[in-house]
């Protein structure tokens, strides 16, 4: 994913209000920093000014008294000074730092409520970036951006200013390299702004790869890629590595440059001012010492935020590329929708599908055309071979996609008029893939929900059979499960997650594969758990071993998203079709 050239984007002004208006809730602090800035662009010229006074009034006539009481008024203006930039920066920092906070808790809230479908088109690699660190380049529009570049200008007006009052011939002449500069500044910042963007987009690269990679170790591993990978890590790693080489290249000819053009300038001002000084009476002679002096001192504090104004432009321009990525996504649209009002404390658990079509992708559907009814309580089957639209059904019932076309209902009312929150909570869900965060057993249990107590969990595990396992476990119910639930068997995690989705009492659960994946005592504990469980329940259960699904009331037959039959399991083989053919089919493999 490449960044789109931010050249332009600088004056962008609606999309820099939108970035400062981020920080509306801390204003005072905006307007302290720009205060600060316009105060710490006066004081920039004051001592130049009074040094030279020293060297003119003071010291020439050997007025120590009034030299030492300068010395300690400069002592004094040089505190303030440090102290007004220490305030400036700090509080710069802190607003930039203010912000990002509240605008990354914003871009989380969006990104985990954003439909099933984003995540099914974007890399959680670049999700990241948007999150991490396209959020931190917007702390240095503040930092580092805008208000330095406010502060920057303003002390360079002040400073050319008092130069042009006190002799206009001598700052002309001190100025003559200017346009050198200038136009020097100008190559910097658009060689180092191209080497920023390639720098952004090798670090989206690495982050994608990384994460993508790290997730997959398994498969990368049990395919011997590793090799492979390597080689592709180190191409990406090698085009970072070379975009920040360039940048560097641009730093180290560009702070040399400002040095040379710097010593010209004051070489100029020693020639002109020197010659000058020949040339005219004693006491006029005598008081152009202590203008070259100030303006010795002027032109080093004129070249202080010329050396880093290019930077700053470019962090600006870059802050302002990032925000516009990180504000598409706000605006993201394509978000789970929480219109719905209705929010029963229990349904029935009716349910209907009502001609429903539904495709991932436009035109393309994988659901067409489904019509059936599961009454309350009524126990269903869904099969099918892989890729006949059984996860899709349940998706769709606890709105995870919105359909294309047709409704869902329970108890005869669209799923869209729930409040989501309350319709999820009607389902319990024990997904094929079970993740495990990282954290102990009884937060991937409760999901650190804190109306759930450990009692609950002690007594639903105790249930399905899993309690003598936990307590087993070094700290019981306190054990911390890696990443994934890595150091837990795939039985284990499935039981986890099964006692997970039962302790909020549904009236509908959903078991996707809840089966696939575990050994046969497992298969055996959660089958005594499911027998128990959905007794006055309403459930659906997918499984491609057929032989857990006997007892069914109802199977639904899936091909290629549409239904080819509805029964119970006699009446299915009794019809000897494409039910009758899949059970056939396992029970051939099962005996080979």
């Amino acid at each position: 994913m490449s960044f789109a050239s931010p050249n332009k984007k600088i004056f962008d002004f609606a999309l820099l209000r939108r970035v400062f208006r981020l920080a509306e809730p801390y204003k005072r602090k905006v307007i302290g920093s720009l205060l600060l800035a316009i105060f710490l662009a006066v004081l920039s010229p004051v001592r130049p000014y009074l040094i030279q006074i020293t060297v003119n009034n003071y010291i020439r006539n050997g007025l120590l008294d009034w030299v030492v009481r300068i010395t300690i008024i400069q002592a004094v203006f040089l505190v303030i000074e440090t102290v007004s930039r220490f305030l400036f920066s700090f509080t710069t920092s802190w607003l930039g730092q203010s912000v990002v906070k509240d605008l990354r808790v914003t871009v989380f809230n969006k990104v985990i409520h954003l439909n099933l479908s984003q995540f099914d088109k974007t890399p959680i690699g670049t999700l990241t970036t948007r999150t991490i660190n396209d959020i931190e380049s917007i702390n240095d529009i503040f930092s580092d951006g805008l208000i330095p570049i406010i502060a920057d200008f303003l002390s360079i007006i002040s400073i050319l200013f008092v130069m042009f009052w006190v002799d206009w011939k001598l700052a002309v002449i001190s100025l003559l390299p200017f346009p050198i500069l200038i136009l020097a500044t100008y190559v910097f910042k658009e060689s180092v702004n191209r080497s920023f963007i390639r720098v952004r987009n090798a670090v989206a690269a690495l982050n994608a790869f990384v994460q993508e990679h790290l997730t997959g170790i398994q498969v990368v591993q049990a395919f011997a890629a590793e090799n492979r990978e390597y080689g592709k890590f180190m191409k990406i790693n090698k085009d970072h590595r070379n975009a920040n080489i360039k940048a560097i290249f641009a730093y180290s000819v560009f702070f040399p440059v400002v040095e040379i053009v710097l010593a010209v300038a004051t070489g100029l001002l020693v020639w002109w001012g020197a010659g000058k000084a020949m040339l005219l009476p004693e006491a006029e002679a005598a008081a152009m010492s202590g203008k070259m002096i100030a303006f010795i001192l002027y032109l080093n504090l004129l070249f202080r935020p010329l050396r880093v104004i290019a930077d700053k432009f470019n962090v600006l321009q870059m802050g302002m590329v990032a925000s516009e990525r990180v504000f598409k996504l706000i605006d993201n649209d394509d978000y789970i929708q929480q219109e719905g009002e209705y929010a029963p404390d229990k349904v029935a658990g009716l349910i209907e599908f009502d001609h429903v079509w539904f495709g991932y992708t436009e035109n393309r559907y994988v659901l067409k055309n489904l019509n059936f009814r599961v009454e309350p309580g009524e126990t269903v089957a869904l099969v099918g071979h892989t890729g006949s639209g059984k996860t899709s059904i349940i998706s769709l019932l606890n709105r995870l996609y919105h359909i294309n076309k047709g409704q869902i209902r329970i108890d005869g009312v669209p799923v869209e008029a729930y409040k989501l929150d309350a319709l999820r909570r009607q389902t319990g869900v024990v997904l094929q893939d079970v993740f495990l965060f990282s954290g102990s057993v009884l937060d991937n249990i409760t999901l650190r929900n804190p109306e759930i107590s450990r009692e609950q969990v002690e007594n639903a595990a105790q249930l399905i059979g899993m309690h003598q396992f936990i307590e087993q476990l070094p700290g019981g119910y306190d054990y911390k499960v890696m990443e994934r639930g890595s150091t837990l068997s795939l039985g284990q995690r499935q039981l986890l997650s099964f006692i997970r989705a039962l302790l909020y009492d549904p009236s509908i659960l959903i078991l996707d594969e809840a089966t696939s994946s575990v050994d046969t005592e497992s298969e055996q504990l959660i089958q005594h758990a499911i027998e128990t469980l959905i007794s006055g329940r309403t459930a659906i259960v997918i499984a491609h071993r057929l032989s857990t699904i006997r007892k069914a009331d109802k199977i639904i037959v899936l091909e290629k998203g549409e239904i080819r039959e509805i029964g119970n399991h006699e009446e299915l083989m009794g019809k000897e079709g494409y039910y009758y053919s899949l059970y056939q089919s396992q029970f051939e493999a099962a005996k080979a």
